[in-house]
């Protein structure tokens, strides 16, 4: 007599629901954060989006603070995260400036890399990729990368190189462009020390600077990895300004003495022919 045989059926795999499927795409952390403040920036931020977008570190996530645009820029940056689910819009009601905008969305980053880019400004392909493994083989808290600087048509200008590694004294002598460049790895440097200070002008600097008194060094990574948009109207653009800039920098941030921010002013200035000389 053949024994009866009892088929056991398939075990039954639980679908996800959109929502529950959303909740785990949401607790999925980036391994970076890209943090880009815009304010009237419609003529570049596409391009700037693009060279983000186009990483070959994927992995990351681009958090884009409007800072109550008069043109389309909000209108760009929804369309491009209504495309991509990286890109993440924040809107601030009112004008508040570059540091409020950068905060913001700091305190939204989920990435262990935070890395900030200007909405006029454009990334190589493999910034994120080469400043990682650079900074992972070397256990490095913080990496900057040479770029080039281009005229707002996008024409050559000069190359800008970082120098191997640079602290706290040696960045007041020679404070380098390089928000457009600068990584971050907060398992090594607190985030709270990447809190801008409220200024119209010279928050990231400052900002730098308060990262580099806790006992960091920034390193250099020698490849340019960057562009840097030279616009009409910026806020780097104007040299007499620039030089007001650094000097409410040194004295009324940094609280140092009137000599000693004539002397590091003077090795500001002298750091900045040497770069247009050599850069070109």
């Amino acid at each position: 007599m053949e024994e009866s045989v009892t088929r056991k059926s398939p075990p039954l795999r639980h679908s996800i629901v959109p929502a529950e499927e959303k909740k785990l795409n949401d607790e999925r952390k980036p391994l970076v954060s890209v943090i880009v403040p815009a304010f009237n920036s419609e003529r570049h931020i596409n391009q700037a989006l693009d060279s983000v977008l186009a990483q070959s570190m994927p992995d990351l996530e681009v958090l884009v603070v409007d800072d109550a645009s008069r043109d389309r820029t909000l209108a760009l940056a929804q369309e491009r995260a209504a495309a991509d689910p990286r890109v993440q819009v924040l809107a601030q009601p009112a004008n508040r400036g570059v540091a409020q905008a950068r905060n913001l969305a700091l305190a939204r980053a989920r990435g262990r890399y935070i890395a900030y880019l200007d909405a006029d400004d454009q990334w190589a392909p493999r910034k994120l990729e080469r400043q990682i493994a650079f900074m992972s083989a070397r256990g490095l808290a913080a990496c900057i990368a040479s770029y080039e600087t281009i005229e707002e048509d996008g024409a050559h200008r000069n190359y800008v190189h970082v120098p191997e590694s640079i602290g706290y004294s040696e960045f007041l002598k020679n404070t380098l462009t390089c928000t457009l460049t600068i990584l971050f790895d907060t398992e090594r440097v607190d985030p709270g020390l990447l809190v801008m200070p409220d200024l119209r002008r010279g928050q990231d600097a400052a900002t730098w600077l308060q990262v580099m008194k806790r006992g960091y060094r920034i390193y250099g990574l020698d490849e340019c990895l960057a562009k840097y948009r030279k616009t009409a109207g910026s806020l780097s653009s104007d040299k007499v300004k620039a030089v007001k800039r650094t000097w409410n920098l040194y004295r009324n941030v940094e609280g140092i003495s009137r000599s000693y921010a004539a002397y590091c002013l003077s090795w500001q200035l002298f750091h900045a022919a040497l770069k247009r000389r050599k850069g070109k």
